[in-house]
């Protein structure tokens, strides 16, 4: 693993990591929302590629997709997206998420490649079941690149200790079954399922999917190592996406108001 990563798993704090849709509502804004993410304490960033068939999707970033579409963002454009953010200055992990069907339009050999010049750190993909991933695996890693691992409540036991002891990056525990988006109240158990997570795993572990308010990202940081909020920051941004582009330091402003209302002092 690389500088970033290093700081990253051997950081004390809760670590925060939120997932924006690139592109969204256009390239330039997609920089500085993730510099101010970072402002706000992001100790890594999930990098969504526009999709027209997100699996694991719900509505909210399905539209951010279509949006990201729009702007002709794909996922090579995605990858030379990271290189300018860091030019901008970024210094945290960035994680392409995306899925197999990009890879294999882009070719993987050459996603590789693209990543590693760019300052890609890692790759997540959700429809990629763990019994295919050995591939990619191998990839990532002659190409130091972390393939990011989901487990869920509902994985057998033994295929929990399999994936959390083999994990790269971080280990991301899914919160609730189907897609993405905010939700109110979590299944019962999920702590339980957090602490089966830690027993074995050599990454921090981080729970995801739903999460929204601070008093729900508060209740697991006990049993877990960090969080990611997805959907509802891809909603505030979408509630600004005039601003974002017509007067985008104002929005930025407030964008960086609302990230911080939702995290625990303890994590910025």
């Amino acid at each position: 693993m690389n500088k970033r990563w290093t700081a990253f798993q051997n950081s004390a704090d809760y670590r925060f990591v939120p997932y924006i849709m690139a592109g969204d509502p256009c390239e330039e804004a997609t920089i500085e929302l993730s510099l101010a993410l970072e402002d706000c304490g992001a100790a890594a960033l999930e990098l969504g590629v526009p999709y027209s068939d997100p699996l694991a999707d719900g509505p909210v970033i399905q539209r951010a997709g279509m949006r990201g579409l729009k702007q002709k963002m794909n996922l090579e454009k995605t990858i030379c997206l990271v290189s300018k953010l860091r030019e901008r200055g970024l210094k945290i992990p960035v994680i392409i998420f995306t899925y197999y069907n990009l890879l294999l339009q882009l070719g993987e050999n050459r996603f590789m490649t693209l990543a590693g010049d760019s300052g890609v750190d890692g790759i997540l993909v959700p429809d990629l079941p763990y019994e295919e991933s050995s591939y990619l695996k191998e990839m990532c890693s002659a190409h130091h690149l972390a393939l990011i691992s989901l487990v869920a409540p509902t994985t057998h036991k033994e295929k929990l200790n399999k994936l959390s002891k083999e994990a790269e990056g971080f280990l991301y525990c899914i919160s609730s079954l189907g897609v993405t988006g905010v939700r109110s109240e979590f299944r019962d158990g999920l702590n339980d399922f957090l602490r089966a997570a830690k027993e074995n795993a050599a990454v921090p572990v981080l729970v995801g999917f739903g999460l929204s308010k601070r008093n729900q990202i508060e209740q697991f940081e006990g049993t877990s190592d960090g969080f990611i909020v997805g959907s509802a920051i891809v909603k505030k941004i979408e509630s600004l996406e005039k601003e974002l582009i017509n007067n985008r330091e104002e929005a930025i402003r407030e964008f960086k108001q609302y990230v911080e209302s939702l995290l625990p002092v303890y994590s910025r």
